[in-house]
């Protein structure tokens, strides 16, 4: 199905051009039929020669009905531009044709309607001049008549041919509904509409309602409805009506958005860059029309076609997305892109004019290398949520990496290697007895946002993880020498009485005090069996050949007195070897030694 919005001047035939091609009233309201006018959006469908399905929102033409227009326009992909033979180019044309220009719409045709009742070369020559100015410019251009039908197929050749132009819409990536009405049908419950511009929606889908004042609550498909048809799934761009369970009627309005759960980051800020010729001032206020939703935000101008909008309440916006400004003071229609909806504060004095520099040339549609890039690092989800296409491999860009889930600049990377050989360094010098960093202190040194880029920020930096420390290679080795020279002297002891573990006299004695016991044990030159008792780390083999010579089970009191050692150290050896699989215990009171099978 593809989707196109009508737009031009009041009683132009819009209403009756698509009843005359669908055979469907568009006109809901019964004011509508009264006063002969379309107020709010009407819809209806009928297929082309192709067999391709279309599907129109009528809009208003009336000036006081201008937010409703700009409702059916923002989210369709073409426009029927109508204009009447019988009285030309009128003011609402030119506006809507400026909200057109605004959208950035590039698929349309030029209609001139009421051709029996005047000649509609003139009509149709103005229209072809004026509109070449504009998105749609060398657009097809036809003349028809509702009342005879003179020219209908024409159209219907020529509806075919834009349908057969459009892009084909993104129906795998994350949905987003705008919708334009919620009602409820009794036995159903709550029904919304809209134009799905992007994503597939599914029954039994859970969404998120996002609506014109921030709040999100979940809700679930019930069930699906497209040209009245019931549908298991509907994908973009299609009109359709869903079906929600979890949310009342009188809850959903206009302007709110049915979205993908957890895939649409909400903001509050955008920076934009105005099409066309920007104006020379801009309001302090303005109302943002965007979807079928309007906002009145905040502008302030940061140079030239830039400008920073702050909403009242977060919007799930993205790079790329268009959306227009409205003056009701002067009637000024100004369109704007989308280029940044997750920009930096402007703290600095000077920032506003580096930002619309950066705004003025930044693509539209996001640059993996420039997210990440004035980022240092992001998430691979947080960067698919701003629209960034992140290619698959381990070098996305060219100076963006992938680690795990996190995309990092090149930049960045270096930066955290610097600042933690530096960190380590001061660290060294500050305390030679323990040179190294646990991960989180090594993780906040180097400003890292996630513990898990550490393992390959290290290899990174030449640095290395033991034992969940970060040093340089082969610290374990590394003492100062009075403590080395301690140690040596302690281990001559040791070797001579492996199972008389020092006490803290005579640790201090050598100079070894808590610090410089903790630095050895580190380095591997002794091992801590509990708070108290430290021994040679070749201790627990050499009591194992002791051990086994012992009648099998032995009680700890036979262990100790073959050992001519203490219960201070029997105890905790005795469970060290237990922990290490090398003995266990057979009852209360007695273990034996487990022999290799």
């Amino acid at each position: 199905m593809r989707v196109i919005a009508t737009a031009g001047h009041v009683d132009h035939g819009k209403s009756t051009l698509v009843r005359a091609l669908t055979g469907i009233e568009p006109d809901r309201w019964a004011e509508e039929h009264r006063r002969g006018l379309t107020i709010d959006l009407g819809y209806a469908w009928t297929s082309l020669p192709s067999g391709e399905q279309v599907a129109f929102v009528d809009v208003p033409g009336h000036e006081r009905f201008i937010g409703n227009m700009l409702a059916g326009l923002g989210p369709a992909p073409a426009v029927l531009l109508v204009v009447a033979a019988d009285e030309g180019w009128r003011a609402q044309t030119t506006e809507h044709l400026a909200a057109i220009d605004a959208l950035g719409l590039t698929h349309g045709l030029v209609v001139v309607t009421r051709s029996d009742l005047a000649d509609p070369a003139p009509a149709l020559a103005d229209a072809f001049a004026r509109v070449a100015r504009s998105s749609i410019g060398g657009c097809r251009a036809v003349s028809v008549s509702a009342r005879t039908g003179a020219g209908l197929d024409q159209l219907r050749d020529a509806l075919d041919a834009l349908v057969g132009e459009l892009p084909a819409p993104a129906v795998d990536g994350r949905t987003r509904l705008w919708v334009d009405r919620s009602f409820t049908i009794r036995g159903a419950g709550t029904v919304v509409t809209g134009t799905l511009g992007e994503g597939t929606i599914r029954t039994g889908d859970e969404l998120v309602l996002h609506d014109v004042s921030g709040r999100e609550r979940r809700v679930t498909v019930r069930g699906l409805q497209s040209l009245e048809q019931p549908r298991d799934a509907v994908a973009a761009v299609a009109r359709v009506a869903v079906n929600l369970r979890g949310v009342a009627a009188e809850d959903v309005r206009r302007g709110d958005l049915l979205l993908t759960a957890d895939a649409w980051p909400a903001t509050a800020q955008l920076d934009v860059r105005i099409g066309g010729e920007a104006p020379e001032r801009l309001p302090l206020h303005a109302m943002v029309h965007v979807g079928t939703g309007a906002v009145e935000a905040r502008l302030r101008p940061l140079g030239g076609a830039a400008v920073r909008l702050t909403l009242p309440h977060a919007l799930p916006l993205t790079a790329g997305d268009r959306l227009i400004l409205r003056d009701p003071g002067s009637r000024r229609i100004d369109g704007a892109v989308v280029v940044d909806a997750d920009p930096p504060p402007l703290t600095r004095r000077g920032a506003a004019a580096v930002r619309a520099e950066v705004v003025a040339r930044q693509d539209s549609r996001p640059s993996l290398e420039q997210e990440v890039g004035r980022r240092g690092a992001m998430t691979v989800d947080a960067a698919l949520a701003l629209g960034v296409v992140v290619p698959d491999g381990e070098r996305p860009a060219a100076s963006v990496v992938r680690r795990g889930p996190w995309l990092v600049s090149e930049a960045a990377w270096e930066q955290w290697a610097t600042r933690l050989r530096d960190a380590l360094q001061h660290k060294a010098a500050r305390d030679p007895l323990e040179p190294t960093l646990t991960l989180e202190a090594a993780r906040a040194a180097a400003d890292v946002p996630d513990r898990a880029l550490l393992a390959d920020l290290t290899a990174y930096a030449g640095l290395e993880v033991r034992e969940g420390r970060v040093g340089a290679p082969g610290h374990r080795e590394t003492l100062p020498a009075h403590v080395d020279a301690a140690l040596r002297t302690l281990e001559a002891r040791l070797s001579e009485q492996p199972f008389a573990a020092p006490g803290q006299r005579e640790l201090q004695a050598h100079g070894l005090g808590a610090r410089e016991v903790a630095a050895a044990v580190r380095a591997g030159r002794l091992i801590r069996l509990d708070d108290d008792v430290v021994l040679l780390p070749t201790t627990p083999a050499r009591a194992m050949r002791v051990l086994a010579d012992l009648p099998q089970p032995f009680t700890t009191s036979e262990a100790r007195v073959a050992l001519d050692s203490t219960r201070r150290t029997v105890i905790p050896l005795l469970e060290h070897l237990d922990g290490r699989g090398w003995t266990r215990r057979v009852d209360g009171s007695h273990r034996e030694v487990r022999r290799p099978r």
